[in-house]
């Protein structure tokens, strides 16, 4: 690999990817976002001084423009963050995820095929755990888990997963899914659940949580989750499906607690800051709970997370109260 298009990558987890893989390789990087709410290029610290990182505004729909990057650049390799992410949004306006996260992927698996010959091209297509849809009590995500998406969102997202894997087992693309957990961690947008919570707090606002609070989700670091995609990237099998999760499975209410409890001794107040939790109206189709089984991915490719959930929200924690405040 030397040239790598990386759609989406001022978003959350694109620009840690980025900050994180141009640290470690010389591959030039070629950074392709359209700039919407949800991203922000200031979270792209990259040295430049050697040349080899190049951003491109623009949208992966843009065939013509899709092209023109492949052509002009010689990419060689695809890391496809972009994507409309919010589930509340996708109920409100759900045609926009549809155009961009399964007729964008089309286009990018589209063009890369046109102009890839050899196998050692990779497409990794990053994904979600929610397009397997809700868990019980007991059960994990497997990556042969049935697709049964419950939102605008992860149906679109299912519907990328599978143009993947179409394109692999027709035309024998070297297409690998990744099917993360929740992500935090420096530079999620505000609208997120955790830095939704670190905020109001320290405005001492009404910290929103839907329903009973009682939903689960497996909480993973990005960085680890970068470090995750870096290993499928140069290791993982053509065609193959990789969960990533962190086993840190925590209800709202608990996450909630935490950053609470850490809030309240890095920045004491009166007034404990979990007493500013207001439960509201639940999302409309709310899974219940997440969970994944990383089993595949650490026998496989021999990763594993470097940090404690611990230490990892701590850090989380730090960022946004320098942010805020």
């Amino acid at each position: 690999m030397r040239n790598i298009l990386i759609t989406g990558g001022a978003g959350f987890i694109g620009s840690n990817f980025i900050n994180f893989f141009s640290r470690k390789y010389k591959y030039k990087i070629i950074n392709l976002d359209l700039l919407t709410y949800a991203s922000n290029i200031s979270n792209v610290s990259i040295d430049n001084n050697q040349g080899n990182y190049k951003f491109i505004h623009g949208d992966i729909c843009d065939r013509e423009l899709v092209e023109n990057i492949f052509s002009k650049e010689k990419i060689d390799a695809v890391v496809h963050f972009a994507a409309e992410s919010h589930v509340d949004n996708s109920i409100e306006n759900p045609e926009k995820f549809i155009k961009t996260n399964v007729l964008g992927t089309f286009v990018l698996l589209d063009v890369a095929r046109s102009f890839w010959k050899e196998d050692k091209n990779v497409f990794l297509n990053v994904s979600t755990d929610e397009v397997f849809g809700s868990l019980d009590d007991e059960n994990l995500f497997h990556e042969s888990s049935n697709l049964a998406p419950n939102s605008p969102y992860s149906a679109s997202k299912a519907g990328s997963n599978l143009l993947g894997r179409s394109y692999f087992k027709t035309y024998g693309m070297n297409v690998i899914t990744t099917n993360c957990s929740n992500n935090f961690g420096p530079n999620q947008h505000d609208e997120k659940l955790i830095p939704t919570i670190i905020r109001n707090a320290i405005k001492q606002k009404a910290i929103p949580i839907y329903g009973s609070g009682e939903n689960i989700r497996d909480w993973l670091f990005v960085e680890d989750h970068c470090r995750a995609l870096d290993l499928v990237l140069h290791k993982g099998r053509a065609g193959e499906v990789y969960n990533i999760g962190a086993s840190n499975e925590l209800s709202n209410n608990k996450i909630a607690e935490i950053i609470c409890s850490e809030l309240d001794i890095l920045l004491p107040k009166q007034q404990k800051y979990f007493k500013l939790v207001d439960y509201v109206e639940d999302r409309k189709g709310h899974d219940y709970r997440y969970a994944i089984d990383s089993t595949k991915i650490s026998k496989e490719i021999g990763w594993k997370k470097k940090y404690s959930f611990t230490e990892a929200l701590r850090k989380t924690i730090t960022f946004y109260i320098k942010k805020y405040q």
